[in-house]
């Protein structure tokens, strides 16, 4: 499939990719959505909150948040809006801890935690969704896309289709450009929320989460060396990438599948951008605006809408029957 031209363009006052990324997420309101939480049990018995946005629809959007991120961020909210707006029903889903209250087992969540997806989707087709489609962003779109790459052409018929958006396809190189100078003050705010979960867990399983060691914790890599790597059965952070990484996963999709990466996003690497593999792949659709940041694409329309939310749209209504 060849590369999607794309036909985003930012406002003129958006006049660096820091803007783009930063101030979507701070100052806008997304207004007219309200969610009806539910609340899965696991197999592992921790839970999942999940929220919903229902119009009696038999086509499901399911949405994945970002890094530290939940239903509530208002590119969640505005993803969810302009489906449910459009009749589809829509479900943003919580990480494990991240929908204002601690889980309850050792683990949380991580950017390869497909089997968490696995008993949202499950959950859904118990409802009796038959059309079902992905949406992710960031981790949460490493998480989609690597779900779709490792079902391939076993997935279940419900899921139709899958958009990713502002995805770090390849892990470590990825952690290596957040924690360049440029990207520090992203790091810290990352860092210093991971830290303080990893606290708030401690004292409710003091006997599995110790604390140390964590004063040593300068990057994220070394979060997920100390942390994340050990509680969810990876060597250490590099087996955790490698393992993870949706690019290595690309190659077995067998649905429709969007991936959006901005040039100027400051969080991907080279590798983030997998043009070869679009380039020959009858699934796997590679849009690359020129600007747009990481999760921004700033500059709404007349109802509220941004590109991205329209471009997701556009792309489910054209490859999924309703």
């Amino acid at each position: 499939m060849p590369l999607v031209t794309s036909n985003y363009s930012v406002p003129l006052w958006f006049f660096n990719h820091h803007l783009e990324t930063i101030l979507p997420g701070l100052f806008r309101k997304v207004n007219g959505i309200k969610y009806e939480r539910e609340r899965i049990t696991t197999p592992d018995n921790d839970f999942l909150d999940l929220d919903w946005c229902r119009n009696g629809n038999t086509h499901l959007i399911i949405i994945c948040h970002g890094l530290e991120g939940s239903s509530n961020r208002p590119y969640m909210m505005g993803m969810a809006k302009i489906f449910a707006q459009n009749g589809y029903d829509a479900l943003s889903w919580n990480f494990r801890g991240c929908s204002g209250e601690p889980n309850l087992t050792e683990r949380a969540y991580h950017s390869g935690a497909t089997d968490d997806l696995q008993v949202v989707i499950d959950s859904a087709i118990d409802k009796g969704y038959k059309s079902i489609s992905l949406i992710g962003f960031s981790l949460g779109g490493n998480i989609v896309l690597k779900y779709i790459g490792e079902k391939g052409t076993a997935i279940n018929s419900s899921i139709k289709s899958g958009v990713a958006l502002s995805v770090p396809l390849h892990l470590h190189s990825s952690c290596l450009e957040i924690n360049k100078p440029n990207n520090i003050l992203y790091a810290k705010r990352f860092l210093r929320n991971l830290k303080n979960k990893v606290v708030e867990k401690s004292k409710l399983l003091p006997d599995k989460i110790t604390l140390n060691g964590i004063n040593d914790i300068k990057t994220i890599i070394d979060f997920d060396d100390h942390y994340t790597a050990p509680i969810h059965g990876f060597k250490n952070a590099i087996d955790y990438y490698e393992k993870c990484s949706s690019l290595y996963f690309l190659n077995e999709i067998s649905i429709p599948t969007l991936i959006i990466n901005a040039q100027n996003d400051s969080f991907l690497s080279e590798k983030c951008y997998p043009i070869k593999i679009a380039e020959s792949h009858s699934h796997v659709h590679l849009e690359i605006p020129k600007k747009g940041g990481h999760c921004g694409f700033p500059g709404k329309d007349k109802n509220g809408y941004l590109w991205s939310e329209k471009r997701a749209l556009e792309f489910i209504e054209n490859k999924t029957n309703k």
